[in-house]
C-alpha cells in the first residue's frame, strides 16, 4: 500500500500556506514546526538565498500572515562539510532504498563539525556507501555525542522531509533507556517541567518557568545500589530534555558531565543514555517498522517490557 503523496513536496522544493493561527510567527518557526524542515536544511537555505515568502527572497526572522506562501528550495546536494573517509563498522538493523537505521555508538558525534571533522557518524555512513562524490548526509533525528542507540538516516531529500514531518507525532515513536544515579520516588510518572537555555550558556539547559513546555514519560524497570534503569518516552523534543528532566528530579543520567557526575573510567566520553526503540510508518510504502536496540547495561530487558504502555 502506498501513502498518498504529501501536497507541495517536490524534488527541488517544498511550499506551505500559512494558517490563520500561525499569523505573526517567523519563517524559521514555519519551516521547523509546520513544514518539518531540518535545522541543517534551513541553515543552508538561509545562507544561500533559497527561502521565499510570497515569491520574495527572505531571511528566517521574517514574520508571516495567514495565507502567505513559504517556500524552501532543496540544497543542490552540497554538504556543509566535505565528508572524509572514516572506517567504523556500523550496526545497521534495518535498511531499504529510501531509509536506513543505524545504532550509533558513543562517544561519537552524529554530524561532522569544526570540532569533529573526521570522527563522526556522518563520515562513517559516507564510508559505508563507498565514499560517493555526490554524498549528502540526511539524518532524520540526531543524538548527542554521548548518547548511543538508534538513529534514522534518509537516502534522499523526499524521504528525509517526509520522515521529519512525523517527528514529535504518534507516527514516529522513540523510547530511551537511561541508567541513573538515584531512584525516582514514583516508579511510573510524567515529568512536566519547562526547559530553557541556561543564562550565558551555549549548550546547557535548565528548568525555568518561562521555558518551553517539556514533557517526558518514564517507567522504572529496575533498581540496585542506588541506581535505576528507566524507560523514557518524549512527548516534546527539547534539547537535552531527558538529561535535564532526570537531573531535575534528583536522578541524573549516570556519567552525565553536564547535569550529573562524569564517570570517565566506567563511561569514558559518554553517559548511560541509549535510544532503544524506534517505531514509525514508512513514508513511501506505508509499512509499520519497529526497531529495538539495547545497551550492554540493559541487555536482559525483554521486548515486551520496552513496549509497555506508560498508563
Amino acid at each position: 500500500m502506498k501513502i498518498a503523496e504529501v501536497p507541495n513536496i517536490k524534488e527541488s522544493s517544498m511550499e506551505y500556506t500559512v494558517k490563520a493561527e500561525e499569523t505573526g510567527r517567523r519563517v524559521r518557526d514555519i519551516l521547523r514546526r509546520s513544514m518539518g524542515v531540518s535545522y541543517t536544511a534551513m541553515k543552508s537555505a538561509k545562507w544561500n538565498g533559497r527561502l521565499w515568502l510570497n515569491g520574495e527572497n527572505v531571511f528566517t526572522d521574517a514574520k508571516v500572515q495567514a495565507g502567505d506562501r513559504v517556500c524552501i528550495e532543496w540544497a543542490s546536494d552540497t554538504p556543509a562539510y566535505r565528508p572524509r573517509r572514516f572506517d567504523l563498522p556500523l550496526e545497521i538493523p534495518w535498511e531499504d532504498e529510501h531509509l536506513m537505521a543505524v545504532v550509533k555508538p558513543a562517544p561519537l558525534a552524529s554530524q561532522s563539525s569544526r570540532n569533529h571533522p573526521d570522527d563522526s557518524l556522518e563520515n562513517a555512513v559516507y564510508t559505508y556507501f563507498g565514499c560517493p562524490e555526490d554524498f549528502v548526509y540526511r539524518p532524520v533525528n540526531r543524538l548527542d555525542k554521548g548518547t548511543s542507540g538508534l538513529m534514522m538516516i534518509a537516502k534522499a531529500p523526499y524521504a528525509q522531509h517526509l520522515m521529519q514531518r512525523q517527528l514529535h507525532t504518534p507516527g514516529f515513536r522513540r523510547r530511551y533507556l537511561a541508567l541513573t544515579d538515584g531512584i525516582p520516588e514514583k516508579r511510573l510518572g510524567m515529568i512536566d517541567l519547562p526547559i530553557a537555555k541556561a543564562p550565558g550558556a551555549t549548550v546547557k539547559r535548565e528548568i525555568h518557568p518561562e521555558g518551553k513546555p517539556s514533557r517526558t514519560r518514564y517507567r522504572v524497570l529496575g533498581e540496585k545500589d542506588g541506581k535505576a534503569v528507566i524507560l523514557l518516552e518524549l512527548e516534546t523534543g527539547r534539547t537535552h530534555q531527558i538529561r535535564v528532566h532526570l537531573s531535575a528530579i534528583g536522578c541524573p543520567v549516570r556519567g552525565d558531565f553536564l547535569y550529573g557526575t562524569e564517570q570517565p573510567e566506567e563511561l569514558p566520553g559518554r553517559f548511560a543514555l541509549h535510544s532503544a526503540v524506534l517505531a514509525f510508518q514508512h513514508p513511501v510504502t506505508g509499512e509499520k517498522i519497529l526497531l529495538i536496540s539495547r545497551p550492554a547495561w540493559a541487555n536482559g530487558i525483554q521486548d515486551p517490557v520496552l513496549l509497555m504502555d506508560f498508563d
